[in-house]
């Protein structure tokens, strides 16, 4: 059985604002400043406010959308007959899918400016050869070892990659704590796999929310209490600690931080913005949470990327989620058509509404956002355009290797790559003819991008200066 098939752990109201407050006092707490030794960085360290991560569920099969100009055996569906001007990776026929631009229904989505896929694949760059291990003699296309590299780096990691992240920011979220500003930390929708931490990253771990939106955060414990209620146990804390020797102050310090952060965090999930099921009129950055469900669609997936766009609104750097389900080992050629109509729709409101919605700190949040999608590993069907069953498997070869991953946002764009593809195969065999990168370096770039620390993270991997030459 499928690891996609396995219920996501999940956190109630109480839990994760105590997590989260707890984490607020970690980066709160006096810390010793000591010279980090030179590290790799890329030219564009710190460019990137925000990411949206997408993981295509179950195993992809990247030749027959972003590495599709390649023999029919590895892309059963074809090339698109027509792609944006300047687009230099495979674009497969799949990603012409938009029935949810057809229509009376698909009028209002048109009208806010949303376009298929293949008109604007010169936006989106492609990395066709991506691996786990580019130096082991087979690619890893087992569920669950495939999964555990995708999500932590390694098998059997024990930290994940938004743990690694919200650790790489902490210095980030105290200097804002110190002036005064809550930055929310990078959320999990869905997957708890991506919230793993061990060691000094326990402390870090990102947390994971199933569902949609914060409406179980409507309920203020503060306002439940008069205020001479609420100014008594705050004078008791401090008359606690002034009681104490300094030396032993930490506790009462840490426990009345944690106090504040958790009021902190409180405050922002009960924001009307957050709760993305009530579709808001209201216009917040330059867009209404209804333009948005109408963009990015109403069931649980497009619901949660519109709850990214506004956990962005509150300085989370990063939204990690689930999207499909691709492991066809039987009837892809009729299932994955539909599936991609799903993904090209999110790609393509994704865009239109970054590009729509104006950033606190200036600009768009195009400009400011990164957009990535990837899997676990490819699919092949053995030399065949079909599997005896009509779809595909994965295996030890190239076509399970090989993750080609799409990139798009306002970086790739300031980089001058967008239609650009970092790499090549070669369209009789997949083998490669270009650059192979580590999947783990690509982890180290994004983590770059969004200006965090990584010197301790992937030591043998550096981050891709490549997207910048």
């Amino acid at each position: 059985m499928s690891d996609d098939t396995k219920k996501p752990v999940t956190i109630g109201r109480r839990g994760l604002l105590k997590g989260l407050g707890a984490g607020a006092t970690a980066l709160a707490l006096p810390t010793l400043w000591l010279p980090n030794k030179a590290y790799a960085q890329t030219s564009g360290r710190g460019s990137v406010e925000h990411l949206i991560y997408i993981r295509l569920g179950g195993g992809f099969r990247f030749t027959t959308a972003f590495n599709a100009d390649v023999d029919g055996d590895f892309n059963p569906f074809g090339s698109a007959g027509q792609r944006a001007p300047g687009t230099e990776w495979g674009v497969g026929s799949l990603l012409e899918q938009a029935t949810w631009l057809e229509g009376d229904e698909g009028l209002p989505r048109v009208e806010l400016g949303m376009q298929r896929v293949t008109d604007f694949t010169n936006e989106i760059c492609v990395l066709p050869c991506v691996d786990h291990e580019p130096f082991s003699a087979r690619a890893d296309g087992n569920h669950g070892t495939g999964l555990e590299r995708f999500l932590t780096g390694f098998v059997g990691g024990n930290t994940s990659f938004l743990s690694y992240l919200n650790y790489g920011l902490r210095e980030k979220v105290a200097e804002a704590a110190r002036q005064g500003e809550t930055l929310l930390p990078a959320f999990s929708l869905g997957e708890s796999g991506m919230a793993l931490g061990a060691g000094v990253y326990a402390g870090y771990r990102p947390p994971v929310l199933d569902g949609s939106g914060f409406e179980r955060f409507g309920f203020d414990p503060d306002s439940t209490l008069p205020a001479w209620a609420v100014n008594i146990a705050g004078n008791l804390d401090s008359r606690l600690r002034a009681k104490l020797h300094p030396g032993l102050r930490t506790g009462v310090e840490a426990y009345q931080q944690t106090r504040e952060a958790t009021r902190a965090y409180g405050r922002i999930f009960r924001d009307p913005i957050l709760r993305v099921n009530a579709t808001s009129e209201e216009a917040v950055d330059g867009i209404s949470n209804r333009e948005l469900v109408t963009m990015l669609g109403d069931d649980g997936t497009g619901r949660e990327v519109v709850l990214a766009l506004r956990l962005f609104h509150f300085g989370c750097p990063a939204v990690f989620l689930n999207q499909g389900f691709y492991d066809f080992h039987s009837d892809e050629a009729d299932g994955l058509p539909g599936e991609m109509d799903q993904a090209n729709r999110l790609l393509s409101g994704l865009r239109t509404a970054l590009k729509r919605m104006q950033h606190p700190k200036g600009g768009t949040y195009w400009d400011k956002t990164l957009v990535v999608l990837g899997s676990e590993f490819g699919r092949t069907a053995g030399g065949n355009k079909f599997n005896s069953a009509n779809g595909s498997d994965h295996s030890s070869d190239l076509a399970t290797r090989w993750m080609s991953m799409p990139m798009m946002g306002g970086i790739i764009d300031q980089a001058s790559k967008g239609g650009r593809r970092l790499g090549e195969t070669r369209a009789s065999d997949l083998k490669a003819m270009g650059k192979v990168y580590s999947y783990r370096s690509v982890l180290k770039t994004l983590m770059d991008l969004l200006g965090a620390d990584h010197s301790t993270v992937f030591p043998a991997d550096n981050p891709l200066e490549d997207l910048f030459l």
